[in-house]
């Protein structure tokens, strides 16, 4: 389905989250966000840092994946 949602990545907190899904919202991509227990600085059955996932529609996913390159480059 192109429109299920698809983890794109997982960052360390809440304020990340909401740089990446501007920047996302900005280039006309949906995206929502749950905390997560895996990814960056997260210890197993342990959410320090408040991580939260990222996720997108399946059909935006290559667009989101490279903009986030493009805005780490």
């Amino acid at each position: 389905m192109a429109d299920e949602p698809v983890s794109l990545t997982v960052v360390m907190n809440e304020v990340e989250a909401e740089m990446i899904r501007g920047l996302l919202s900005s280039a006309g991509i949906d995206s929502m966000e749950r905390p997560s227990s895996s990814g960056p600085g997260v210890a197993p059955g342990l959410t320090p840092g408040g991580a939260t996932e990222i996720f997108v529609r399946r059909s935006q996913l290559e667009d989101a994946q490279a903009l986030l390159q493009a805005d780490n480059a």
